[in-house]
């Protein structure tokens, strides 16, 4: 490979690595919470707003500027709320039902709102799976920066955060306010999601939140080595993913969703060859 290809994926692979780091995390979270498809319901919902905004006269319809990412994230608040109080009620409507339908139901607003835009078929295609490899290096350094207070953010108040995560009915016992604390994780969370679905798309954004968490699963058993895990998979499966995008011409973002659902599967296929070797 030569320097000048390098150069160019230096970027991208980068932006694939701050991904890997904040979303491993957040996704150790969500799927002890039993929310699968809560970071696909908020992404969704901040592509919608995404869309909305690009068909108000002042955002100029740039799917970039800056009023495009606030109403974005406005909207992914609302979702964070929403998610935040239905899971302080006892109700017998499943939470995960109620982030299922805003997942359903903001597609197809999107792509009512995308209707009425031109080029619409672009910018859906940009909301799904992105287009990372056309990622500047003021776009990863200002990801970067806001990551790191999120996690910084999560890091101080660890405790509350894990204790709702992990095993909610105890933490409530202890008088920590489920509600309170669940929505500063999803408004985190949307924090997160606004910025990542804007570079890698709804698809993208699923995959790295997800699968490195699940795969972590497979072989360890405490927080720790689930993030060291996930964390590695991640940096694998994202350099393998914009390098094999680039030699055969794909889409990155599909080529890294698909990369990841390969080693997912040769994960699992290896777990009970390592089991045996470790009983042996």
């Amino acid at each position: 490979m030569d320097t000048g290809m390098l150069q160019f994926l230096a970027a991208p692979f980068v932006a694939s690595l701050i991904l890997t780091g904040i979303h491993a995390y957040l996704g150790v979270h969500v799927v002890e919470r039993g929310v699968i498809f809560v970071d696909l319901s908020l992404a969704q919902i901040a592509a919608l707003g995404a869309a909305i905004a690009m068909l108000l006269p002042f955002t100029g319809g740039d799917p970039h500027g800056p009023w495009v990412y606030w109403i974005s994230l406005g909207f992914t608040f609302i979702g964070a709320a929403v998610f935040a109080t239905i899971r302080g009620h006892r109700a017998r409507i499943p939470q995960e039902a109620i982030i299922g339908i805003c997942y359903a139901v903001a597609s197809a607003a999107a792509i009512l709102a995308m209707s009425k835009a031109t080029s619409e078929s672009e910018h859906l295609k940009d909301m799904l799976v992105g287009n990372i490899l056309a990622v500047s290096w003021q776009e990863v350094g200002k990801t970067a920066a806001l990551y790191g207070a999120i996690g910084a953010f999560h890091y101080i108040f660890r405790r509350q955060f894990l204790a709702i995560s992990m095993d909610h009915e105890k933490a409530a016992a202890e008088g920590v306010s489920l509600r309170f604390w669940d929505f500063l994780f999803y408004a985190s969370f949307g924090f997160v999601v606004t910025s990542s679905v804007a570079i890698a798309g709804v698809l993208l954004v699923f995959c790295y939140l997800i699968v490195p968490s699940v795969a972590a699963m497979l072989y360890a058993e405490t927080v720790g080595r689930r993030l060291a895990i996930g964390w590695t998979m991640g940096t694998v499966v994202s350099a393998l993913g914009v390098y094999l995008s680039l030699i055969l011409d794909l889409p990155t973002g599909a080529t890294i969703v698909c990369t990841f659902g390969i080693v997912l599967i040769l994960m699992a296929a290896v777990r009970p060859l390592v089991r045996r070797a470790a009983i042996g």
